[in-house]
Order: C-alpha cells, then structure tokens, then sequence
C-alpha cells in the first residue's frame, strides 16, 4: 500500500508515532517523516533507530508555515499531534484550542493544497458527549474535519477522515505506567473511582484502526474500533496480581473532568453507522444550509437505540484484564517473559 510513498506523521515522537514506526520501517516504503516541537524527544529517536528512512521535522501545528514545510511532497498523513491530558487542557483550555482545533486546521488546509492523497486525524472517545476541554476540543477538530471533508471541490485528489478511539493502553501519560510506577515504588495504587471504566486497546490496536481508515475511508467518514473494557479496580488489581505486588488500593476520587464512563459512537451516529465488523463507520452528514430541503427526513429508530459506551462493551474480568496487559511490551519485559 505504502510502497515508495511517503508518510508524515504529525506528532511522531509519540507513542502512536512510534508503533507506527516499528510497523512501517522494515516495509518498502520511501520515507517516514517525524513532525513535533520536541528536539530531545526527536533526537532520541534519531539515535535510537539511525534509520536513512526517517526525516525529521522541527515544527508546532499551531505554526502553519512550519506545517507547511513538513507536508510539501507528502502522499500520506496521520494527525496525531494533540494535547491528550484532561487535567492539564482542563486548566489551559486555550492551549487545547490552539493546538487540537486551530493545529488540525492548519495540517488538513495545508494537506489540501499540496494535494495530499489521504489524510487521517486521530480523535478519542472523549469526544463524545464531551465534558471536559480535551474533549471538547478534540470535537470541534472532528467537526473541523467533517466540514473541510466536505467542502472539498470535486476535482480534489485528497480523501479526508477520522478514527476515534479509547484509551491506548500503556501509551505516554495513560494510567498503566503509573500504576506499574507506584508497584515499583511499593506505594499504593491511586484509583479515582473503581467502577469507572474505560475501553482497552493496545498500540498495535491504534494502528490497525488507521490503516483501516486508510483502507476503506471515505470524505468525512469517522471509524470506531470495536474495544473491551475494564474498570479501573480490575486494571490496578490485574497489575497488582501480575507484579505479585503487596500494594494496595487507594480509592482519591475523580479528577478534572473525568467521566464515569466514555462513548464511543453516541446514539445518534448509531443510527447511521456502518457495522463492519470489527469496526463501526461514521458517515459525514453531507446536507448544506438548505435545512428546508430535509425537513422532512426523520430517524424514526433513534429511540431504539443506545450508545456504544465502556459501560455496555465486552466487559474484562480481572483474568481477562490480565491476558491483554500480557500483550503489553513493557509489562512482558518487566515479569521476564
């Protein structure tokens, strides 16, 4: 799919830039290129993978002209870049704006005019009936994208579209590595509230739903991973048993706009959405101002339907919390397996 074709990766310094690295470096595609604002992490990288293929791109996505250089000649992108933690986006709202909604303005305007071929932003279950500002922000960047997916001119060679997906497990700032942090320490596990649940997806997961998008998006289409979920008492006692660790559960109450459970596919989406499998798919509405024209259209199954939410997915037990923390690199390399 990639071959001789190049891929920036907004935000790549990541853990999703880097799983997305260890996919694609022993492919034959021509060059991967690393965009972010962070020259230690980037340097890391370039001395940890010394790899011709990989081009580095010193940049912010709030600075267009920056975005600018790194998309010129680029077949494909993947938007990571964002502010991903609740707490602090919940204190600087404004850095959420600039950076999740203006940021994705500027890489899907400049995708466009340097007739990118496809571009895929990364959204979250947050999202969805947002109450936090991570969340909200990261709902206006789909809605941003929806609608430059939906302006596009007809004889526009770039496809536009979105994943959405729940927590990545183990990923940079998530709670498995703290969790696994105060083992170590032999302090006790911090837990917000035990019957919060979230959905459960591994790095290769992250992956796999991209590539899915790339491989069957449409203009303004939005794609959901079908995930298990897990409270937040299993996750810390999963560990806790898997480590044979003698700490305990120490319940502090919920942060900053924490919720006690995230939505996936809200139920209005529900009642347009694709099942494919493992993946729902989100058609863009693509009526214009003309509301007059659909006034008449109606969802007569809408109150039929729920929501696609952590509370009502596969729910892992403890045991089966544990087999996918067994898939965790990290985890594996810690108990020596």
């Amino acid at each position: 799919m990639f071959k001789d074709k190049t891929l920036l990766i907004t935000g790549g310094t990541g853990s999703f830039g880097n799983a997305v690295l260890n996919r694609f470096l022993t492919t034959d595609i021509r060059e991967i290129r690393i965009f972010s604002r962070d020259e230690k992490k980037q340097d890391d990288m370039r001395h940890m993978l010394n790899n011709p293929k990989v081009k580095f791109y010193i940049g912010d996505v709030r600075d267009r002209h920056s975005v600018d250089i790194a998309v010129l000649g680029a077949d494909y992108i993947f938007h990571a870049a964002a502010l991903k933690q609740v707490p602090s986006c919940e204190f600087f709202p404004m850095e959420a704006v600039k950076t999740n909604v203006i940021g994705a303005g500027n890489v899907l305007d400049s995708a466009v005019e340097n007739g990118v071929q496809k571009i895929i932003l990364l959204s979250t279950d947050k999202a969805v009936y947002p109450i936090n500002a991570m969340g909200l922000s990261k709902a206006m960047m789909e809605k941003v994208m929806v609608a430059k997916a939906r302006s596009l001119p007809e004889k526009s060679k770039t496809v536009i579209c979105g994943t959405r997906y729940g927590n990545v497990m183990a990923s940079r700032g998530s709670v498995i590595p703290l969790f696994i942090d105060q083992i170590k320490a032999g302090r006790d596990l911090t837990v917000t509230d035990p019957s919060m649940t979230r959905f459960m997806m591994t790095l290769d997961d992250a992956v796999d739903l991209v590539l899915f998008a790339y491989m069957n998006g449409k203009n303004g289409d939005i794609f959901i991973q079908k995930s298990p979920a897990s409270t937040i008492h299993d996750l810390a006692q999963a560990l806790i048993e898997l480590y044979n660790s003698k700490s305990k559960i120490k319940i502090i109450g919920t942060r900053h706009g924490e919720k006690l459970y995230e939505t996936l596919v809200n139920r209005e989406e529900m009642a347009k959405a694709s099942d494919m499998g493992n993946y729902f798919r989100v058609k863009s509405d693509n009526r214009d101002l003309n509301y007059e024209s659909y006034f008449s259209e109606g969802q007569e199954k809408l109150s039929s339907l729920e929501d696609y939410h952590s509370h009502n997915t596969e729910r892992l037990d403890v045991e089966g919390t544990k087999r996918l923390l067994l898939k965790l690199e990290m985890v594996r390399n810690d108990l020596g397996i």
